[in-house]
């Protein structure tokens, strides 16, 4: 039974204020929902220099870029701190949107004239494949299955299911302690699925939505958020007073960037770009100017896979 005797009228203020900026958050299982309103603030975004003189004739992809002049960038707009469009400037934002400028710069392309084009997770490899995009990232899913329609670059980030709590929480640090907890997730998703199979004494709460489930961690109706700890780290990053994310991830979800499948000169141009980044401090300020924001430092990056073409 929720504890309505602890509510407290701020955190219940806060609830709805989120409800008015957080949006659905785009879970394991590929759910979409509407943008949330605000991303990180301009001014405290890194900025990426441009490498100028850049070719890669061997690629066709950079190669029909260099001709349009810019990089058309498949992207996501509903992932709080990850991938997020304001409805009102058009402007995205997110670590991932920081990535996907990095790589533009990499490959001589302004970040400011990215072409980011909002594909819903069901249609990336169809965008890849003909042409619509030259490049994705929105927490993509590197997966054998997923490496035969596509190439991937990275991975960049190596996400996992994680538990998202209120700031005061003591007693929760990770899926260990959720016996008799009541944990919320996405109806019939794959982290739903996972706490049912394997942490069974947890008492599970299924919404469509996982901003309803954030609304009712703040009101003291469940007492734990699950899903892929990257996007419950944007969550936290909005409201750090309030919320955070407790221990460590315990799936492997290693995002990685979506490219044509037999374009490996691209692909490997991208993971030398991303090897760059991390050694030069990029990497690690785009994160603590996004996710960061949620309190959480930042983890050293995942090892680059570079696979043969």
């Amino acid at each position: 039974m929720p504890n309505s005797h602890r509510r407290r009228p701020r955190r219940t203020v806060t609830a709805l204020l989120l409800l008015a900026v957080l949006a659905l958050a785009t879970a394991a299982c590929g759910r979409e929902g509407s943008p949330p309103a605000k991303g990180p603030s301009a001014e405290q975004l890194p900025h990426y220099a441009v490498n100028t003189g850049f070719e890669l004739p061997e690629s066709p992809t950079w190669r029909r870029a260099e001709r349009r002049g810019h990089l058309v960038i498949g992207v996501k707009e509903d992932q709080p701190y990850l991938g997020e469009r304001d409805p009102s400037s058009g402007v995205y934002s997110g670590f991932d949107i920081e990535i996907a400028k990095m790589m533009s710069a990499s490959l001589g392309f302004a970040p400011a004239t990215i072409d980011f084009r909002t594909i819903a997770s069901a249609n990336r490899e169809t965008a890849l494949q003909n042409g619509q995009i030259d490049l994705y990232v929105g927490t993509y899913t590197i997966n054998a299955m997923r490496k035969k329609q596509v190439g991937f670059a990275g991975p960049y980030y190596m996400a996992g299911q994680g538990l998202l709590v209120r700031a005061d929480e003591e007693n929760i640090h990770g899926p260990q302690d959720l016996a008799g907890k009541r944990v919320c997730s996405a109806a019939g998703s794959t982290p739903y699925q996972r706490i049912k199979a394997d942490y069974p004494e947890a008492v599970l709460v299924a919404y469509d939505t996982y901003s309803i489930c954030v609304d009712n961690l703040l009101t003291y109706q469940v007492d734990a958020v699950t899903t892929d700890d990257a996007i419950l780290l944007g969550y936290a990053a909005k409201a750090p007073d309030e919320l955070k994310v407790v221990g460590k991830p315990f799936s492997k979800e290693p995002y990685g960037i979506g490219v044509p499948r037999e374009d490996t000169a691209l692909r490997m141009a991208l993971n030398d770009a991303l090897a760059a980044r991390q050694r030069n401090g990029d990497w690690k300020r785009a994160f603590e100017a996004t996710l960061g924001l949620s309190g959480v430092p930042a983890p050293k990056p995942p090892p680059i896979d570079r696979y043969p073409g």
